[in-house]
This record gives C-alpha cells, structure tokens and sequence, in this order.
C-alpha cells in the first residue's frame, strides 16, 4: 500500500508539475493559435536572441505577416554557442543577418509529420536544408528538439544549433 501511495503521490505531483515544465518553447502561446510566429517566440521565453535578430534584420513584419511560414528556430543556447565576436559580427551586419534568418524559414507550414518524409527543403533565403531522419531528426546537423508548435501564421521548429547558409 505504501508503494501505491508513493507512486499516486508522484503522478499527481507530475501532473501539477507538468504545465510549468511543458510552457517552455511557446506551449503557452500554441494553445491559443492567434499569435503569430514572432508573438510566439517572445512568449516562449528561450528565443530572445532570435527575436533581437529579427528585429535587427528587419524582419519582424514579414514574420508577422500572413504566411504560412516554418521557422527552425535556434534557442538562446544554440546562440551562444556562437563566439561573441562573430555573433556581434552577424548582428552588425543586416544583410548577412538577413541571408542566416531566412535560411531558418522555408515557406507554408510543414509540420512535423511532413518533415521526416523530406531529405531536404528550400529555403526563404534560396538555398536548401538538409533534413536528416536516421537519428532523431537533424537539419543541417542541428537536432530538432521541439516541433509543431503552431501559431497563426505557421509552425516553429526548436532546433539546439544556428545553421548557416553558404555565403
């Protein structure tokens, strides 16, 4: 009886745990389907280099516009995987900076379900992505680790690295 209560007592500490744990990567802003990708993002909490990036670049209101878009979206983390010196570099540099984001945007939405049927896809910026699915699912190298979460405008795809176009 013991064993029954402990384990009772951890699903329901799972279950008032869970929507904490699960508003990560847009959760909160995907049940209500009205924001689009950039409203998305912001609310996510994890993507507020990307989002500095877009409006760096410009690109704000074309993320806001009426789509559908896929975003590959790279976390806080995937940016600061790069060299502040070259991250500085990128963000200076508005067409360069406008080439990387678009290359993470492939126009209409492509779920996830879509995406592992696919070995590669064109991008916004005019080069193509590479989509791996033998190990999980890759794009350009950089492991998917959320999809789906849909706003009004598209779909965002969480991915843990900033894949960079041939420049």
């Amino acid at each position: 009886m013991i064993l029954s209560r402990t384990i009772l007592f951890s699903l329901v500490l799972a279950l008032v745990a869970a929507p904490s744990i699960s508003g990560s990567y847009g959760d909160k802003a995907a049940a209500t389907p009205k924001a689009d990708i950039v409203d998305t993002a912001v609310a996510a909490g994890d993507f507020g280099t990307l989002v500095a990036a877009v409006q760096a670049a410009g690109l704000v209101e074309t993320l806001k516009g009426e789509g559908p878009f896929t975003v590959f979206a790279p976390t806080d983390a995937a940016f600061a995987a790069i060299p502040k010196a070259d991250l500085d570099a990128l963000l200076a540099d508005k067409e360069q900076l406008t080439a990387v984001l678009t290359y993470h945007v492939v126009p209409g939405k492509v779920m996830a379900s879509d995406v592992v049927t696919l070995a590669s896809a064109t991008t916004v910026q005019g080069q193509s992505i590479a989509i791996d699915t033998a190990d999980g699912v890759q794009v350009n190298g950089a492991n998917v680790v959320k999809t789906d979460i849909v706003t009004s405008n598209g779909v965002i795809h969480v991915i843990d690295a900033v894949i960079l176009p041939k420049l």
